[in-house]
């Protein structure tokens, strides 16, 4: 499988996302580990599907390298089974049988990238990090609405009210009006609420509730 010397791809996202290798061929799983670990990049292998199922949690960040024949579950149907699922997951299928029909299913279950055995090593390293550098953008985004929301559950019921007024765009005044306070105890909610949630401007704090809601 080894083709050629690799070249080492630029380093990984901080988090350390994992590679995860479920092909049945153990010279296989080897190889593609030692590839991978030679760039920095922690590598977990699995013989077939099921295991590698009963591994997996939601959540799962990394980038799984698949096998298409395996026996029981194939790569595909656990391509399938995590994209029904929602998985965050980018999937690089490698196979010695590939062929149009089965390229094309696993494009359409959103396999990321598709190489047929044996395959020049550099391909996959970078089919990989490609791959770690695309889904980083969605964990990215993923941890800032996780944050949000944690930062959404440090606000008192008062400053909730308040948030909720200035995301309906509504003056200070207003808002004073609305809920019976001073205009100055509105200023100073309003700033505790910047505080809070890591706000600079009004426009920046509206937009990051906004999409902590459904459809966001």
């Amino acid at each position: 499988m080894l083709m050629k010397a690799a070249q080492v791809p630029k380093a990984a996202h901080a988090q350390k996302p994992t590679v995860f290798v479920v092909d049945d061929n153990p010279a296989v799983r080897d190889a593609i580990r030692w590839l991978v670990e030679q760039v920095g990049l922690h590598v977990k292998t699995y013989t077939n599907a099921n295991e590698f199922l009963a591994a997996y949690h939601p959540g799962t960040r990394g980038c799984l390298v698949l096998d298409i024949r395996m026996p029981g579950m194939s790569g595909i149907e656990l391509q399938e089974k995590l994209a029904r699922e929602g998985a965050h997951l980018p999937v690089i299928i490698v196979t010695g049988h590939g062929d149009v029909p089965i390229t094309v299913r696993a494009m359409k279950a959103g396999a990321f990238e598709f190489l047929q055995k044996p395959f020049n090593d550099q391909t996959l390293l970078d089919a990989i990090q490609a791959a770690l550098d695309k889904f980083g953008q969605v964990w990215e985004q993923e941890d800032r609405m996780s944050q949000t929301s944690r930062n959404l559950a440090t606000l008192t019921p008062r400053e909730r009210e308040v948030l909720e007024q200035l995301r309906h765009g509504k003056l200070n005044k207003v808002i004073a009006g609305d809920l019976g306070l001073s205009v100055r105890t509105v200023e100073g909610h309003r700033a505790k609420i910047m505080e809070k949630m890591g706000a600079r401007t009004l426009g920046q704090l509206i937009e990051m509730v906004v999409k902590t809601e459904p459809g966001g």
